[in-house]
């Protein structure tokens, strides 16, 4: 088994690889690549669009016969929440607890107005998993010490351990009532972007979906983060990988 020292050296190679190539300013590749994106992360939450359908959705604001108006939301918001992310990182913007607020609203928009961008204050169980969600009032504490892990490690975690990182701890914490799956996600992209990675996209597939459970099962009920982690390594391996074969 490759060991994950091994897995970051190589990502590194990669990225320095991809540095020579750049800049990718092809519009209509990023924006393919950003409606990919916003297919596997939604189809991860049970949103039926397929990839074609969430084109048009987005692209030419068609409306799909038989697909609920939430699915169409979710579609648009999430490639909206996308350039957010994009902008944040290109200004080099703080990751804060406003930020992520600011992120998670646009992933709600006119979908849930009164909890896009609150934290909750109700419990809430995750269907299919053992893990249960901090309290409520837990969240407050939860919240400051996930950024206080961030302005901790920032500087010394590899970029790609800490944009797991931040995924994890975001998600297991749950915050919001809905919408924790892609807003973390988002997180992760930010991190990513932050150091000069592409988007990395956990596409939404059965096998990877259960791959991504089991890896996120074995962090909430054994602490143990390594196969996530690798997962994540893995999972932005692919998306260098990608963006150098379409640059060459």
């Amino acid at each position: 088994m490759i060991s994950m020292e091994h897995s970051l050296e190589n990502l590194s190679n990669l990225k320095a690889e991809l540095d020579k190539l750049r800049p990718m300013d092809n519009a209509k590749i990023q924006e393919a690549l950003d409606i990919e994106y916003t297919y596997e992360s939604n189809r991860i939450e049970g949103n039926t669009l397929t990839l074609q359908e969430t084109q048009l959705v987005i692209e030419r604001g068609l409306t799909i016969s038989g697909k609920p108006l939430r699915e169409h939301l979710e579609a648009i918001n999430h490639k909206e929440a996308i350039e957010f992310v994009k902008d944040i990182a290109k200004n080099n913007a703080a990751l804060t607890e406003y930020t992520l607020k600011q992120i998670h609203a646009i992933v709600l928009k006119s979908i849930d107005k009164a909890n896009a961008g609150v934290c909750r204050n109700v419990p809430v169980l995750i269907s299919g998993s053992k893990h249960v969600p901090p309290q409520p009032y837990l969240l407050a504490k939860l919240m400051e010490e996930y950024f206080l892990f961030y302005e901790e490690h920032k500087d010394q975690l590899h970029p790609v351990v800490l944009a797991a990182e931040m995924y994890e701890r975001l998600v297991t914490i749950h915050p919001f009532v809905d919408g924790d799956g892609r807003t973390s996600r988002l997180i992760m992209n930010l991190i990513l972007l932050q150091h000069g990675y592409p988007i990395a996209n956990i596409k939404g597939d059965y096998e990877s979906r259960m791959k991504y459970y089991a890896a996120l099962e074995k962090v909430q009920t054994g602490n143990d983060k390594s196969d996530f982690i690798l997962l994540v390594i893995d999972v932005v391996k692919n998306a260098l990988e990608r963006y150098l074969s379409i640059l060459k």
